[in-house]
Protein backbone atom coordinates (compact mmCIF):
# COMPACT_ATOMS: atom_id res chain seq x y z
CA UNK A 1 0.00 0.00 0.00
CA UNK A 2 1.31 3.45 -0.97
CA UNK A 3 1.65 6.39 1.38
CA UNK A 4 -1.73 8.03 2.03
CA UNK A 5 -0.71 11.64 1.34
CA UNK A 6 -4.12 13.33 1.95
CA UNK A 7 -4.44 11.42 5.20
CA UNK A 8 -0.96 12.47 6.27
CA UNK A 9 -1.76 16.12 5.54
CA UNK A 10 -5.02 15.90 7.52
CA UNK A 11 -3.22 14.44 10.54
CA UNK A 12 -0.55 17.14 10.37
CA UNK A 13 -3.29 19.81 10.35
CA UNK A 14 -4.97 18.19 13.35
CA UNK A 15 -1.70 18.07 15.29
CA UNK A 16 -1.03 21.72 14.44
CA UNK A 17 -4.50 22.71 15.73
CA UNK A 18 -3.96 20.76 18.93
CA UNK A 19 -0.54 22.28 19.52
CA UNK A 20 -1.84 25.79 18.82
CA UNK A 21 -4.68 25.29 21.31
CA UNK A 22 -2.23 23.99 23.89
CA UNK A 23 0.10 26.95 23.44
CA UNK A 24 -2.80 29.40 23.70
CA UNK A 25 -3.87 27.74 26.95
CA UNK A 26 -0.28 27.91 28.21
CA UNK A 27 -0.30 31.67 27.55
CA UNK A 28 -3.55 31.96 29.51
CA UNK A 29 -2.07 29.92 32.35
CA UNK A 30 0.89 32.31 32.44
CA UNK A 31 -1.48 35.22 32.97
CA UNK A 32 -3.24 33.37 35.81
CA UNK A 33 0.08 32.83 37.61
CA UNK A 34 0.21 36.55 38.41
CA UNK A 35 -2.57 36.13 40.99
CA UNK A 36 -2.01 32.53 42.11
CA UNK A 37 0.82 30.11 42.77
CA UNK A 38 2.35 28.58 39.65
CA UNK A 39 2.04 25.04 40.99
CA UNK A 40 -1.64 25.54 41.79
CA UNK A 41 -2.28 26.80 38.27
CA UNK A 42 -0.29 23.97 36.68
CA UNK A 43 -1.79 21.16 38.78
CA UNK A 44 -5.40 22.22 39.41
CA UNK A 45 -5.85 25.07 36.92
CA UNK A 46 -6.21 27.71 39.62
CA UNK A 47 -9.42 25.93 40.71
CA UNK A 48 -11.55 27.87 38.24
CA UNK A 49 -12.36 25.49 35.37
CA UNK A 50 -15.87 26.17 34.11
CA UNK A 51 -18.52 23.48 33.77
CA UNK A 52 -18.18 22.84 30.02
CA UNK A 53 -14.39 22.58 30.03
CA UNK A 54 -14.51 20.41 33.16
CA UNK A 55 -17.06 18.07 31.57
CA UNK A 56 -15.09 17.73 28.35
CA UNK A 57 -11.68 17.22 29.92
CA UNK A 58 -13.00 14.63 32.40
CA UNK A 59 -14.73 12.66 29.66
CA UNK A 60 -11.86 12.93 27.18
CA UNK A 61 -9.44 11.56 29.74
CA UNK A 62 -11.40 8.29 30.02
CA UNK A 63 -12.45 7.99 26.39
CA UNK A 64 -8.96 7.30 25.07
CA UNK A 65 -7.46 5.12 22.39
CA UNK A 66 -7.64 2.02 24.60
CA UNK A 67 -11.36 2.67 25.20
CA UNK A 68 -12.51 3.03 21.59
CA UNK A 69 -10.13 0.37 20.21
CA UNK A 70 -10.71 -2.07 23.03
CA UNK A 71 -14.51 -1.79 22.91
CA UNK A 72 -14.58 -2.55 19.19
CA UNK A 73 -12.21 -5.49 19.69
CA UNK A 74 -14.27 -7.14 22.45
CA UNK A 75 -17.49 -6.87 20.41
CA UNK A 76 -15.72 -8.41 17.40
CA UNK A 77 -14.11 -11.36 19.20
CA UNK A 78 -16.14 -14.56 18.59
CA UNK A 79 -15.31 -15.74 22.12
CA UNK A 80 -16.51 -12.51 23.74
CA UNK A 81 -19.05 -10.19 22.12
CA UNK A 82 -21.09 -7.29 23.44
CA UNK A 83 -21.97 -9.15 26.63
CA UNK A 84 -18.33 -8.82 27.71
CA UNK A 85 -17.99 -5.11 27.00
CA UNK A 86 -17.57 -3.62 30.48
CA UNK A 87 -15.99 -0.26 29.71
CA UNK A 88 -19.03 1.95 28.91
CA UNK A 89 -21.01 0.68 31.91
CA UNK A 90 -17.96 0.52 34.17
CA UNK A 91 -16.75 4.04 33.36
CA UNK A 92 -20.24 5.46 33.83
CA UNK A 93 -20.38 3.75 37.24
CA UNK A 94 -16.96 5.22 38.11
CA UNK A 95 -18.16 8.78 37.64
CA UNK A 96 -21.52 8.24 39.34
CA UNK A 97 -19.98 6.53 42.40
CA UNK A 98 -17.28 9.20 42.49
CA UNK A 99 -19.90 11.98 42.44
CA UNK A 100 -21.95 10.30 45.15
CA UNK A 101 -19.19 9.59 47.66
CA UNK A 102 -15.74 10.96 46.79
CA UNK A 103 -16.03 14.36 45.09
CA UNK A 104 -17.23 16.49 48.02
CA UNK A 105 -14.76 15.14 50.62
CA UNK A 106 -11.87 15.80 48.24
CA UNK A 107 -12.95 19.18 46.83
CA UNK A 108 -14.18 20.65 50.12
CA UNK A 109 -10.73 20.28 51.71
CA UNK A 110 -8.95 21.91 48.74
CA UNK A 111 -6.45 19.11 48.29
CA UNK A 112 -3.92 19.56 45.50
CA UNK A 113 -3.52 15.90 44.52
CA UNK A 114 -5.11 12.55 45.33
CA UNK A 115 -2.07 11.66 47.45
CA UNK A 116 -2.73 14.47 49.97
CA UNK A 117 -5.32 12.61 52.09
CA UNK A 118 -3.17 9.46 51.99
CA UNK A 119 -0.11 11.30 53.28
CA UNK A 120 -2.27 13.16 55.79
CA UNK A 121 -3.63 9.89 57.21
CA UNK A 122 -0.71 7.50 56.84
CA UNK A 123 2.37 9.72 56.74
CA UNK A 124 4.67 10.92 53.99
CA UNK A 125 6.72 7.74 53.78
CA UNK A 126 3.74 5.43 53.36
CA UNK A 127 2.23 7.94 50.97
CA UNK A 128 5.33 7.71 48.79
CA UNK A 129 5.00 3.91 48.69
CA UNK A 130 1.34 4.23 47.70
CA UNK A 131 2.47 6.56 44.90
CA UNK A 132 4.25 3.67 43.14
CA UNK A 133 1.18 1.79 41.76
CA UNK A 134 -0.31 5.05 40.53
CA UNK A 135 2.98 6.08 38.90
CA UNK A 136 3.35 2.75 37.11
CA UNK A 137 -0.26 2.90 35.97
CA UNK A 138 0.19 6.37 34.47
CA UNK A 139 3.42 5.50 32.65
CA UNK A 140 2.10 2.22 31.25
CA UNK A 141 -1.15 3.90 30.23
CA UNK A 142 0.78 6.64 28.43
CA UNK A 143 2.81 3.98 26.62
CA UNK A 144 -0.12 1.73 25.72
CA UNK A 145 -2.23 4.45 24.13
CA UNK A 146 0.73 5.72 22.13
CA UNK A 147 1.28 2.15 20.92
CA UNK A 148 -2.36 1.92 19.80
CA UNK A 149 -1.95 5.11 17.78
CA UNK A 150 1.22 3.80 16.15
CA UNK A 151 -0.54 0.62 15.07
CA UNK A 152 -3.48 2.59 13.65
CA UNK A 153 -1.28 4.95 11.65
CA UNK A 154 0.61 1.98 10.23
CA UNK A 155 -2.63 0.45 8.94
CA UNK A 156 -4.29 3.56 7.49
CA UNK A 157 -1.40 5.77 6.34
CA UNK A 158 1.24 3.11 5.70
CA UNK A 159 3.66 5.12 7.81
CA UNK A 160 5.97 3.61 10.40
CA UNK A 161 4.23 3.51 13.77
CA UNK A 162 7.46 4.65 15.43
CA UNK A 163 7.24 8.02 13.71
CA UNK A 164 3.68 8.71 14.88
CA UNK A 165 4.54 7.60 18.43
CA UNK A 166 7.49 9.98 18.65
CA UNK A 167 5.65 12.95 17.08
CA UNK A 168 2.57 12.43 19.27
CA UNK A 169 4.68 12.13 22.41
CA UNK A 170 6.67 15.28 21.62
CA UNK A 171 3.48 17.26 20.92
CA UNK A 172 1.83 16.13 24.15
CA UNK A 173 4.93 16.74 26.27
CA UNK A 174 5.43 20.23 24.81
CA UNK A 175 2.01 21.72 25.46
CA UNK A 176 1.55 19.91 28.80
CA UNK A 177 4.95 21.14 29.97
CA UNK A 178 4.16 24.75 29.07
CA UNK A 179 0.55 25.04 30.21
CA UNK A 180 -0.13 22.30 32.77
CA UNK A 181 -3.80 21.55 33.37
CA UNK A 182 -4.94 24.56 31.36
CA UNK A 183 -3.33 23.21 28.20
CA UNK A 184 -4.56 19.67 28.88
CA UNK A 185 -8.14 20.80 29.57
CA UNK A 186 -8.56 23.09 26.57
CA UNK A 187 -6.96 20.68 24.11
CA UNK A 188 -9.29 18.00 25.51
CA UNK A 189 -12.26 20.11 24.37
CA UNK A 190 -10.96 20.20 20.79
CA UNK A 191 -9.99 16.53 20.84
CA UNK A 192 -13.29 15.28 22.25
CA UNK A 193 -15.36 17.27 19.73
CA UNK A 194 -13.19 16.00 16.89
CA UNK A 195 -13.45 12.44 18.16
CA UNK A 196 -17.24 12.49 18.48
CA UNK A 197 -17.81 13.92 15.00
CA UNK A 198 -15.20 11.77 13.25
CA UNK A 199 -16.31 8.41 14.66
CA UNK A 200 -19.98 9.04 13.89
CA UNK A 201 -19.05 10.01 10.31
CA UNK A 202 -17.41 6.60 9.87
CA UNK A 203 -20.24 4.48 11.27
CA UNK A 204 -22.81 4.84 8.39
CA UNK A 205 -20.21 3.98 5.74
CA UNK A 206 -19.15 0.86 7.61
CA UNK A 207 -22.75 -0.23 8.20
CA UNK A 208 -23.72 0.18 4.53
CA UNK A 209 -20.70 -1.58 3.03
CA UNK A 210 -21.79 -4.38 0.67
CA UNK A 211 -19.38 -6.86 2.29
CA UNK A 212 -21.25 -6.65 5.61
CA UNK A 213 -24.48 -8.34 6.64
CA UNK A 214 -27.20 -6.57 8.63
CA UNK A 215 -25.85 -6.31 12.18
CA UNK A 216 -29.33 -6.82 13.66
CA UNK A 217 -29.42 -10.26 12.01
CA UNK A 218 -25.83 -11.25 12.90
CA UNK A 219 -26.41 -10.21 16.52
CA UNK A 220 -28.35 -13.41 17.14
CA UNK A 221 -27.49 -15.58 14.11
CA UNK A 222 -24.20 -17.18 13.13
CA UNK A 223 -23.12 -16.03 9.66
CA UNK A 224 -19.36 -15.50 9.31
CA UNK A 225 -18.66 -16.09 12.99
CA UNK A 226 -20.51 -16.42 16.29
CA UNK A 227 -23.26 -13.80 16.99
CA UNK A 228 -21.64 -10.58 18.11
CA UNK A 229 -24.09 -10.09 20.98
CA UNK A 230 -22.10 -12.70 22.89
CA UNK A 231 -23.12 -14.62 25.99
CA UNK A 232 -22.02 -15.18 29.56
CA UNK A 233 -21.82 -18.80 30.59
CA UNK A 234 -22.92 -19.50 34.19
CA UNK A 235 -19.43 -20.45 35.39
CA UNK A 236 -18.10 -17.08 34.17
CA UNK A 237 -20.67 -14.87 35.94
CA UNK A 238 -18.45 -14.30 39.00
CA UNK A 239 -15.53 -13.29 36.79
CA UNK A 240 -17.79 -10.98 34.77
CA UNK A 241 -18.90 -9.23 37.94
CA UNK A 242 -15.29 -9.06 39.13
CA UNK A 243 -14.24 -7.28 35.93
CA UNK A 244 -17.15 -4.86 36.22
CA UNK A 245 -16.29 -4.05 39.84
CA UNK A 246 -12.65 -3.57 38.85
CA UNK A 247 -13.56 -1.01 36.18
CA UNK A 248 -16.21 0.72 38.30
CA UNK A 249 -14.33 1.08 41.58
CA UNK A 250 -10.76 0.80 40.33
CA UNK A 251 -11.24 3.86 38.12
CA UNK A 252 -11.84 6.12 41.10
CA UNK A 253 -8.42 5.99 42.76
CA UNK A 254 -6.59 7.79 39.94
CA UNK A 255 -5.07 11.26 40.04
CA UNK A 256 -6.37 12.00 36.52
CA UNK A 257 -9.92 11.89 37.90
CA UNK A 258 -9.35 13.91 41.05
CA UNK A 259 -7.23 16.45 39.17
CA UNK A 260 -10.44 17.51 37.37
CA UNK A 261 -12.47 17.35 40.58
CA UNK A 262 -10.01 19.57 42.42
CA UNK A 263 -9.83 22.02 39.51
CA UNK A 264 -13.57 22.73 39.55
CA UNK A 265 -14.64 26.12 40.88
CA UNK A 266 -16.91 24.51 43.50
CA UNK A 267 -17.91 21.15 44.94
CA UNK A 268 -21.35 21.35 43.34
CA UNK A 269 -19.85 21.95 39.91
CA UNK A 270 -17.47 19.03 40.36
CA UNK A 271 -20.38 16.73 41.30
CA UNK A 272 -22.50 17.74 38.30
CA UNK A 273 -19.53 17.43 35.91
CA UNK A 274 -18.82 13.94 37.24
CA UNK A 275 -22.43 12.79 36.71
CA UNK A 276 -22.54 14.18 33.17
CA UNK A 277 -19.15 12.68 32.32
CA UNK A 278 -20.49 9.26 33.27
CA UNK A 279 -23.37 9.61 30.81
CA UNK A 280 -21.22 11.04 28.03
CA UNK A 281 -18.46 8.44 28.35
CA UNK A 282 -21.03 5.63 28.02
CA UNK A 283 -22.61 7.27 24.95
CA UNK A 284 -19.22 7.64 23.28
CA UNK A 285 -18.77 3.87 23.41
CA UNK A 286 -21.66 3.37 20.96
CA UNK A 287 -19.68 4.04 17.72
CA UNK A 288 -17.03 1.52 18.74
CA UNK A 289 -19.71 -1.06 19.55
CA UNK A 290 -21.27 -0.59 16.11
CA UNK A 291 -17.88 -0.82 14.38
CA UNK A 292 -17.10 -4.04 16.24
CA UNK A 293 -20.51 -5.42 15.23
CA UNK A 294 -19.85 -4.55 11.58
CA UNK A 295 -16.47 -6.31 11.72
CA UNK A 296 -18.14 -9.47 13.08
CA UNK A 297 -20.72 -9.27 10.27
CA UNK A 298 -18.24 -8.84 7.40
CA UNK A 299 -17.17 -11.31 4.74
CA UNK A 300 -13.53 -10.26 4.68
CA UNK A 301 -13.01 -12.20 1.46
CA UNK A 302 -15.06 -9.51 -0.32
CA UNK A 303 -12.58 -6.83 0.76
CA UNK A 304 -9.01 -6.22 -0.27
CA UNK A 305 -7.99 -7.52 3.17
CA UNK A 306 -8.96 -11.03 2.09
CA UNK A 307 -8.84 -14.24 4.08
CA UNK A 308 -8.10 -15.43 6.70
CA UNK A 309 -10.07 -13.05 8.89
CA UNK A 310 -8.44 -10.61 11.36
CA UNK A 311 -9.32 -12.98 14.21
CA UNK A 312 -7.47 -15.88 12.61
CA UNK A 313 -4.50 -13.63 11.83
CA UNK A 314 -4.34 -12.54 15.50
CA UNK A 315 -5.10 -8.95 14.47
CA UNK A 316 -8.29 -8.53 16.50
CA UNK A 317 -6.67 -5.71 18.48
CA UNK A 318 -6.49 -3.77 15.18
CA UNK A 319 -10.13 -4.28 14.24
CA UNK A 320 -11.21 -0.64 14.45
CA UNK A 321 -8.51 0.71 12.07
CA UNK A 322 -9.04 -2.33 9.81
CA UNK A 323 -12.74 -1.51 9.47
CA UNK A 324 -11.89 2.11 8.76
CA UNK A 325 -9.33 1.10 6.14
CA UNK A 326 -11.19 -1.66 4.29
CA UNK A 327 -14.89 -0.85 4.77
CA UNK A 328 -14.85 2.96 4.48
CA UNK A 329 -13.77 5.35 1.70
CA UNK A 330 -10.26 6.75 2.04
CA UNK A 331 -11.38 10.23 3.11
CA UNK A 332 -13.63 8.72 5.78
CA UNK A 333 -10.90 6.47 7.16
CA UNK A 334 -8.74 9.55 7.57
CA UNK A 335 -11.48 11.10 9.72
CA UNK A 336 -11.50 7.92 11.80
CA UNK A 337 -7.75 8.09 12.22
CA UNK A 338 -8.17 11.66 13.43
CA UNK A 339 -10.65 10.41 16.02
CA UNK A 340 -8.17 7.83 17.29
CA UNK A 341 -5.36 10.40 17.37
CA UNK A 342 -7.61 12.77 19.33
CA UNK A 343 -8.55 10.01 21.78
CA UNK A 344 -4.91 9.09 22.30
CA UNK A 345 -3.68 12.60 22.90
CA UNK A 346 -6.53 13.45 25.27
CA UNK A 347 -5.54 10.56 27.53
CA UNK A 348 -1.77 10.73 27.09
CA UNK A 349 -1.46 14.33 28.28
CA UNK A 350 -3.61 13.58 31.32
CA UNK A 351 -1.54 10.61 32.46
CA UNK A 352 1.67 12.59 31.99
CA UNK A 353 0.38 15.54 34.02
CA UNK A 354 -0.96 13.18 36.70
CA UNK A 355 2.33 11.41 37.39
CA UNK A 356 4.47 14.55 37.27
CA UNK A 357 2.08 16.48 39.56
CA UNK A 358 2.18 13.87 42.31
CA UNK A 359 5.94 13.46 42.07
CA UNK A 360 6.70 17.18 42.23
CA UNK A 361 4.18 18.09 44.93
CA UNK A 362 3.88 14.98 47.12
CA UNK A 363 7.35 13.47 46.81
CA UNK A 364 9.72 16.35 46.08
CA UNK A 365 7.95 19.18 47.94
CA UNK A 366 6.64 17.23 50.94
CA UNK A 367 9.49 14.76 51.44
CA UNK A 368 12.74 15.51 49.62
CA UNK A 369 12.87 19.29 49.92
CA UNK A 370 10.24 20.83 52.16
CA UNK A 371 11.69 24.34 51.81
CA UNK A 372 11.46 24.28 47.99
CA UNK A 373 10.03 27.42 46.45
CA UNK A 374 6.99 27.39 44.20
CA UNK A 375 9.14 28.04 41.16
CA UNK A 376 11.49 25.19 42.08
CA UNK A 377 8.59 22.73 42.40
CA UNK A 378 7.28 23.86 39.03
CA UNK A 379 10.69 23.24 37.44
CA UNK A 380 10.84 19.75 38.98
CA UNK A 381 7.35 19.06 37.69
CA UNK A 382 8.34 20.02 34.15
CA UNK A 383 11.56 18.03 34.29
CA UNK A 384 9.65 14.96 35.51
CA UNK A 385 7.23 15.39 32.57
CA UNK A 386 10.13 15.11 30.16
CA UNK A 387 11.65 12.10 31.92
CA UNK A 388 8.37 10.22 32.44
CA UNK A 389 7.19 11.07 28.93
CA UNK A 390 10.45 9.78 27.47
CA UNK A 391 10.18 6.57 29.49
CA UNK A 392 6.58 6.05 28.36
CA UNK A 393 7.51 6.69 24.73
CA UNK A 394 10.28 4.10 24.90
CA UNK A 395 7.89 1.57 26.43
CA UNK A 396 5.35 2.22 23.65
CA UNK A 397 7.60 0.35 21.24
CA UNK A 398 6.98 -2.84 23.25
CA UNK A 399 3.28 -2.73 22.19
CA UNK A 400 1.36 -5.74 23.58
CA UNK A 401 3.66 -6.15 26.58
CA UNK A 402 2.80 -2.61 27.65
CA UNK A 403 -0.94 -3.32 27.52
CA UNK A 404 -0.42 -6.30 29.82
CA UNK A 405 1.64 -4.23 32.26
CA UNK A 406 -0.98 -1.47 32.23
CA UNK A 407 -3.77 -3.91 33.07
CA UNK A 408 -1.70 -5.38 35.90
CA UNK A 409 -0.83 -1.95 37.33
CA UNK A 410 -4.51 -0.98 37.06
CA UNK A 411 -5.41 -4.05 39.11
CA UNK A 412 -2.81 -3.04 41.70
CA UNK A 413 -4.42 0.40 41.94
CA UNK A 414 -7.79 -1.29 42.52
CA UNK A 415 -6.53 -3.84 45.04
CA UNK A 416 -4.08 -1.59 46.93
CA UNK A 417 -4.84 2.10 46.40
CA UNK A 418 -8.66 2.16 46.37
CA UNK A 419 -9.08 0.68 49.89
CA UNK A 420 -6.38 3.03 51.20
CA UNK A 421 -8.20 6.05 49.77
CA UNK A 422 -11.52 4.88 51.24
CA UNK A 423 -9.94 4.58 54.68
CA UNK A 424 -8.19 7.95 54.43
CA UNK A 425 -11.43 9.75 53.52
CA UNK A 426 -14.07 7.90 55.51
CA UNK A 427 -12.32 6.05 58.37
CA UNK A 428 -10.12 8.54 60.27
CA UNK A 429 -9.36 5.94 62.95
CA UNK A 430 -7.17 3.96 60.53
CA UNK A 431 -3.43 4.53 60.77
CA UNK A 432 -0.07 3.77 59.22
CA UNK A 433 0.18 0.27 60.71
CA UNK A 434 -3.08 -0.72 59.07
CA UNK A 435 -1.99 0.90 55.80
CA UNK A 436 1.28 -1.06 55.72
CA UNK A 437 -0.42 -4.36 56.55
CA UNK A 438 -3.17 -3.86 53.98
CA UNK A 439 -0.69 -2.89 51.27
CA UNK A 440 1.64 -5.83 51.87
CA UNK A 441 -1.10 -8.45 52.14
CA UNK A 442 -2.97 -7.10 49.10
CA UNK A 443 0.21 -7.02 47.02
CA UNK A 444 1.14 -10.59 47.94
CA UNK A 445 -2.37 -11.92 47.27
CA UNK A 446 -2.51 -10.25 43.86
CA UNK A 447 0.84 -11.67 42.78
CA UNK A 448 -0.09 -15.14 44.04
CA UNK A 449 -3.18 -14.97 41.83
CA UNK A 450 -0.94 -15.04 38.75
CA UNK A 451 -1.14 -13.16 35.46
CA UNK A 452 -1.52 -15.13 32.21
CA UNK A 453 -0.59 -12.24 29.92
CA UNK A 454 2.80 -11.94 31.65
CA UNK A 455 3.20 -15.73 31.90
CA UNK A 456 3.03 -15.66 35.71
CA UNK A 457 1.33 -18.90 36.84
CA UNK A 458 -1.05 -18.72 39.83
CA UNK A 459 0.56 -20.03 43.00
CA UNK A 460 -2.76 -19.55 44.75
CA UNK A 461 -5.55 -21.30 42.86
CA UNK A 462 -8.90 -19.98 44.03
CA UNK A 463 -12.09 -22.08 43.92
CA UNK A 464 -13.18 -22.62 40.31
CA UNK A 465 -9.69 -22.22 38.85
CA UNK A 466 -9.55 -24.15 35.55
CA UNK A 467 -6.82 -25.11 33.10
CA UNK A 468 -7.82 -24.19 29.53
CA UNK A 469 -5.76 -23.73 26.36
CA UNK A 470 -2.52 -24.21 28.25
CA UNK A 471 -3.17 -21.53 30.89
CA UNK A 472 -4.88 -21.32 34.27
CA UNK A 473 -8.05 -19.22 34.39
CA UNK A 474 -9.27 -17.83 37.73
CA UNK A 475 -13.08 -17.87 37.65
CA UNK A 476 -13.26 -16.73 41.27
CA UNK A 477 -13.58 -12.90 41.62
CA UNK A 478 -10.09 -12.68 43.09
CA UNK A 479 -9.45 -9.03 42.17
CA UNK A 480 -12.38 -7.82 44.25
CA UNK A 481 -11.59 -10.40 46.93
CA UNK A 482 -8.03 -9.03 47.18
CA UNK A 483 -9.35 -5.47 47.45
CA UNK A 484 -11.77 -6.42 50.24
CA UNK A 485 -9.08 -8.35 52.13
CA UNK A 486 -6.79 -5.31 51.89
CA UNK A 487 -9.58 -3.02 53.14
CA UNK A 488 -10.47 -5.26 56.09
CA UNK A 489 -6.78 -5.69 56.97
CA UNK A 490 -6.27 -1.92 57.12
CA UNK A 491 -9.23 -1.48 59.47
CA UNK A 492 -8.51 -4.45 61.74
CA UNK A 493 -4.75 -3.82 62.02
CA UNK A 494 -5.29 -0.10 62.71
CA UNK A 495 -7.66 -0.79 65.60
CA UNK A 496 -5.47 -3.61 66.89
CA UNK A 497 -2.42 -1.32 66.95
CA UNK A 498 -4.41 1.40 68.68
CA UNK A 499 -5.65 -1.05 71.32
CA UNK A 500 -2.17 -2.45 71.98
CA UNK A 501 -0.56 0.95 72.40
CA UNK A 502 -3.40 2.71 74.23
CA UNK A 503 -3.72 -0.18 76.68
CA UNK A 504 0.08 -0.05 77.08
CA UNK A 505 0.42 -3.70 76.12
CA UNK A 506 3.12 -2.36 73.81
CA UNK A 507 5.25 0.53 75.01
CA UNK A 508 5.59 3.63 72.87
CA UNK A 509 9.21 2.84 72.06
CA UNK A 510 7.76 0.18 69.72
CA UNK A 511 5.79 2.85 67.89
CA UNK A 512 8.23 2.87 64.97
CA UNK A 513 5.77 4.69 62.70
CA UNK A 514 5.39 7.45 65.29
CA UNK A 515 1.60 7.26 65.06
CA UNK A 516 0.63 7.38 68.72
CA UNK A 517 3.40 9.74 69.75
CA UNK A 518 1.77 12.25 67.41
CA UNK A 519 -1.68 11.50 68.77
CA UNK A 520 -0.52 12.10 72.32
CA UNK A 521 1.07 15.41 71.32
CA UNK A 522 -1.80 16.66 69.11
CA UNK A 523 -4.97 14.63 69.75
CA UNK A 524 -8.02 15.42 67.66
CA UNK A 525 -11.39 15.81 69.47
CA UNK A 526 -12.81 12.52 68.14
CA UNK A 527 -9.57 10.75 69.11
CA UNK A 528 -9.85 12.06 72.67
CA UNK A 529 -13.34 10.58 72.90
CA UNK A 530 -12.16 7.22 71.54
CA UNK A 531 -9.21 7.18 73.94
CA UNK A 532 -11.46 7.95 76.92
CA UNK A 533 -13.83 5.14 75.90
CA UNK A 534 -10.93 2.67 75.60
CA UNK A 535 -9.63 3.74 79.02
CA UNK A 536 -13.02 3.25 80.68
CA UNK A 537 -13.39 -0.24 79.23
Amino acid sequence: MALNVPGLIAIIVFYAMTLATGLWAAWRAKKSEKNKKGTEVAIVGGRNLNMIVGLFTTTATWVGGAYINGTAEIVYLPTRGLAWVHAPLGFAATFIIGALFFVRPMRSKNYVTMMDPLQESFGDTMGSILFIPSLLGDIFWFASILASLGATVRVILDVSGYISIIISACTVILYTLLGGLYSVAYTDVIQLLFMMVSLWICVPFALLNSASENIAYTAVNKVYQEPWIGNIQPQYIARWLDDLAFLSLGGIAWQIYFQRVLAASSSNQAVVASYLSGVLSAVLGVPSILIGAVAASTDWNQTSYGLPSPYKRNESNMILPLVLQYLCPAYVSVAGLGAIAAAVMSSADSSLLSASSMFAYNIYKKMLRKTASDREVLCVMRLSMILLGSAGTALAFLSNSVYDLWFLSGELVYALLFPQLCCALFLPSTNTYGSVAGFVLGFVLRLLGGENSLKIPPLLQYPGCIFADGVYVQLFPFKTFTMLVSLITIIVTSHLAQFLFMKKILTFRWDICNVFHKELSHPAPHELEERETLHNT
